[in-house]
């Protein structure tokens, strides 16, 4: 080999051993400070790759619209954000429970003492209440139950009833209901299915006691029952059936299972919420080609008013005290009605309002899209064609201000979520919802 080709040979090795060596310095940068993207030194110089418009069903996700930063202490969320329940759940309530308090050294004075040192004096010791949930599990209808800052899920029932696709408590968490198909034909025959609700009866729970596992006992209400709501005390339920081709809206007192009908329309496809003792709201089925209505009902008086009216797509969630209404449209638009003065204005979010809470008269908790594909809404996702990737806001209506409170996918466990079913307990600690890609139940430390 001539002297020439072997300096270009050593040179070439000496070329080849330095773009190594900055390859190698650069991944180990990366790892020293904690990063896990493009530590592939090549792929920065190769934009290559197919990248095409994205559509419901598609791996490839839009640009991340939402303006989220995740702070500093991002990795540390997960302990806000807890996966409640074990099973898929069909539906929960939130509610209040007396228990003793832990006094692990109490307080025993000389007075309550005898000469050889043993307490004398047999006083209670101290309770609190504090916020506990109970849910239904889709597949078995059996009931659980814990409470909200440790999760220590237990069996509350034993009585199965298969396939429950929704359940609601009421009367404080005493009573239950369920909602399932039931097949009218033998196994393998096409036919219509009825569907059956169920209104059980839960034992009181006494203070101190092991209440163990139970069985629900209880009687059905009338078939196809299309839409069903619970008062905001719990105490009462307002459902919606179908006789003779008219809507019948009717109120059930839970204790004494008394019944009072407060509405009927020859429209028969309604949508119901309860929001106060004075107003249940009316809102036809949505559909992003069809103008939706709204109506409000006082069940005292049994009379209705037209609220708003003429929007495609138009779904809605009245505030506690019915002053305000927050409807979407066929463009997820948010927006926020005032009863009083028929203004509208809109919100800085897009999403349903069906993913939202009303935490007081004028704050919201809504589980907004990250992503928004092109398409008919809210048609798709009530499909099931589209799934959502959400985040955590909070927003004050007065002031107009959004603010993210959480991305779950920021979290380490990393959970996609597409959150209904929203709740909050009493003193505004926690978030709830329901994961509706896997009906699981989460929670939300809110503070």
């Amino acid at each position: 080999m001539s002297k020439r080709k072997i300096i270009l040979l050593i040179m070439f090795t000496v070329v080849v051993a330095l773009v190594l060596g900055v390859v190698y310095l650069y991944q180990y940068k990366n790892q020293q400070n904690g990063t896990e993207k493009n530590t592939n030194f090549f792929s920065s110089f190769l934009p290559f790759g197919g990248s095409g418009t994205p559509k419901p069903g598609d791996d490839t996700l839009p640009t991340d619209i939402s303006g989220y930063i995740p702070s500093d202490e991002a990795g540390t969320h997960d302990v806000k954000l807890k996966k409640v329940s074990s099973v898929p759940v069909a539906g929960y309530g939130v509610f209040t429970k007396e228990i003793y308090k832990d006094v692990p050294n109490p307080d025993l004075s000389a007075s309550s003492r005898d000469e050889f040192g043993n307490n004398t004096e047999l006083t209670a010791p101290p309770t609190e209440f504090v916020p506990f949930l109970r849910y239904v599990d889709r597949v078995t209808g059996n009931i659980y139950q814990t409470f909200v800052d440790k999760i220590d899920e237990r069996k509350f029932s034993s009585t199965i009833i298969p396939k429950v696709y929704e359940a609601y408590f009421g009367n404080k968490g005493e009573s239950v209901i369920m909602r399932y198909l039931k097949e009218d034909l033998p196994t393998g025959q096409a036919g219509n299915k009825t569907i059956e609700t169920f209104v059980g009866n839960l034992p009181k729970e006494y203070l101190g006691a092991d209440g163990g596992v139970n069985e629900v006992k209880g009687f059905f209400l009338p078939e196809n029952i299309m839409d069903m709501g619970i008062s905001p005390d719990t105490s009462e339920m307002f459902y919606i059936f179908n006789t003779n081709d008219i809507a019948a809206g009717v109120v059930l007192t839970l204790e004494t299972n008394t019944k009072s009908q407060v509405f009927d329309s020859p429209f028969t496809e309604w949508l119901s919420f309860w929001s106060n003792e004075k107003m249940i709201t009316l809102t036809t089925k949505p559909s992003a080609s069809v103008p939706g209505y709204m109506y409000a009902i006082d069940p005292d008086k049994k009379d209705l008013n037209k609220i708003l009216g003429g929007i495609n797509g138009l779904t809605t969630l009245a505030s506690p005290d019915g002053k305000m209404i927050l409807y979407g449209d066929n463009n997820m638009t948010l927006n926020v009605f005032n009863v009083d003065t028929r203004d509208s204005s809109a919100l800085s979010v897009k999403t349903l309002p069906e993913k939202c809470v009303w935490a007081s008269a004028d704050v919201i908790y809504c589980a907004v899209p990250k992503y928004i594909y092109p398409g008919t809404y809210p048609d798709l996702w009530y499909q099931g064609e589209v799934s959502f990737l959400d985040e955590i806001w909070r927003i004050d209506v007065d002031g107009q201000n959004a603010t993210i409170i959480l991305d779950p996918m920021s979290v380490q466990s990393g959970e996609e979520i597409d959150a209904i079913k929203l709740n909050i307990d009493e003193n505004q600690d926690y978030l709830f919802f329901v994961n509706k890609k896997d009906s699981y139940l989460w929670e939300l430390r809110l503070r």
